[in-house]
């Protein structure tokens, strides 16, 4: 019998045992998911705070805010939906609060693309949720800094229809989808490479034999 080739050995059982590591490493985010969805739960029970900025803290995710907004300092537009059902852009306000610090307002939907707000500021309270996220894929994963956070006003500013508010059920939870895929990944790359070995093997020429 040939010997087993060392090289292509290594090397699937390098690629094997990142497959398996990237599995383990799957449920352990899944059981940090879970925790930090029983956080957001908890949040939703818990009374309104008021907040000056949208320092990204996850642990007020979904929570009820209020904030002053004593000036707006710009607007955004990202894609969304309202209350009622309307399909269209929401607007985002750039908020300048008491502490001299900024935080992100979604003041509600329109279906109109060239639409502009007139709202100067005031109070508004609401749920919180992560800011959108414009990194492209690749930056996002390698760029560990948190999104801020955004307040999503419960009532919208004149001319808009409120946003949606966060919903937990959005929150993906399929790490343990992944985790099995990774670990069927590895057994299906053991056992292809054992039928090649195997074949490798069935074409050895035979002692004795010319």
């Amino acid at each position: 019998m040939r010997r087993m080739p060392l090289l292509p050995t290594l090397l699937v059982g390098l690629a094997v045992a990142a497959m398996i590591a990237m599995g383990f490493w799957q449920l352990d985010r899944r059981t940090q998911k879970q925790g930090a969805l029983a956080v957001f739960a908890a949040n939703t029970m818990q009374p309104t705070i008021t907040i000056e900025s949208g320092a990204a803290d996850a642990s007020l995710l979904f929570r009820h805010a209020r904030s002053a907004c004593q000036s707006v300092a710009g607007w955004a537009r990202q894609g969304g939906r309202g209350v009622k059902g309307l399909q269209g852009w929401r607007q985002i306000a750039t908020c300048r609060t008491h502490a001299n610090a900024t935080l992100l307002v979604d003041m509600g939907v329109t279906r109109d693309p060239m639409f502009r707000p007139h709202w100067p500021g005031g109070v508004v309270s609401g749920i919180l949720t992560r800011a959108p996220d414009h990194r492209p894929l690749i930056a996002s994963i390698f760029d560990g800094t948190p999104q801020p956070l955004m307040l999503v006003s419960d009532q919208a500013a004149p001319g808009l229809e409120p946003s949606t508010p966060p919903d937990i059920a959005s929150v993906p939870n399929n790490h343990l989808a992944y985790a099995v895929q990774w670990f069927l990944f590895a057994g299906v790359a053991v056992i292809i490479y054992a039928l090649a070995l195997r074949l490798r093997a069935r074409g050895a020429p035979q002692p004795g034999l010319r």
